[in-house]
C-alpha cells in the first residue's frame, strides 16, 4: 500500500502580502489535491535570530530552529518559496538554511526539494532559485529539475489568491507532480 507523501512548505519571504507566499499557497493546494499531506512552517510565527556563532555557543540551537529541523527530518520532501532580493535569495531564507545546518546532523541529506519563485520582474525569481538549487544540492538534497517561476507576479493573482494565467497554473501542476513523483521513487512510497 502506498504511503502518503509528507511535504514541508516554507517561504523565504516574511511579508504578509508576499507574492511568493501566494504562489506557495497555490502549490500547497495543488499538492493536497494530488494526495500529499502538507505542513507549513511560518517564519513569521516562529522567527529565528540572525545566525551568530557566539550565540550558538552560549545558548545552543534556538527552540524554533530545532522545531524546523525536526520537521525537515519527519517529512519526505521540502517545498520552498525562494524570493529574490538583488538577484539573490532573501537573507531570511539563507539565515534559515544556515541555522538548520548547525545541529548534530545535517537534516537536508537525502531530502527531496523543489522551489517556487515569484517576482514582479520579468525574471520571476530564477536567479534566487538557481542559487538555492546549488546550495541545497551541496547540502545533500535531491532537487527536482522542474522549475516553477512566476514573472510579473504582481499581475498574476485573482483577488482570492488563485492564479489567473493557465500557463502559471500548469507550471505549478508540473512542479508539484515532479516533486511527488520524485519523492515517491526516492523515498520508497509507491
Amino acid at each position: 500500500m502506498a504511503k502518503t507523501p509528507r511535504v514541508l512548505a516554507v517561504s523565504g519571504s516574511a511579508r504578509r502580502e508576499s507574492l511568493n507566499k501566494k504562489l506557495l499557497a497555490c502549490a500547497i493546494a495543488e499538492l493536497r489535491a494530488q494526495g500529499a499531506e502538507v505542513t507549513v512552517f511560518d517564519l513569521n510565527e516562529r522567527p529565528f535570530p540572525l545566525y551568530h556563532g557566539d550565540l550558538e555557543a552560549e545558548k545552543g540551537l534556538p527552540e524554533n530552529v530545532q522545531a524546523l529541523i525536526d520537521l525537515i527530518v519527519s517529512h519526505h520532501a521540502l517545498l520552498i518559496a525562494s524570493p529574490e532580493y538583488n538577484s539573490m535569495p532573501t537573507p531570511l531564507l539563507k539565515n534559515t538554511i544556515d541555522w538548520c545546518t548547525r545541529g548534530d546532523d545535517n537534516p537536508f541529506i537525502g531530502q527531496v526539494a523543489a522551489f517556487v519563485s515569484a517576482s514582479p520582474s520579468t525574471f520571476g525569481g530564477i536567479r534566487s532559485q538557481t542559487y538555492m538549487r546549488s546550495l541545497l544540492t551541496h547540502l545533500g538534497c535531491h532537487v527536482v529539475p522542474t522549475q516553477c517561476i512566476l514573472p510579473q507576479a504582481d499581475k498574476a493573482f485573482a483577488p482570492d489568491g488563485t492564479l489567473i494565467n493557465a500557463k502559471a497554473k500548469e507550471s505549478v501542476q508540473k512542479l508539484t507532480a515532479a516533486l511527488l513523483d520524485t519523492t515517491r521513487k526516492l523515498r520508497g512510497l509507491s
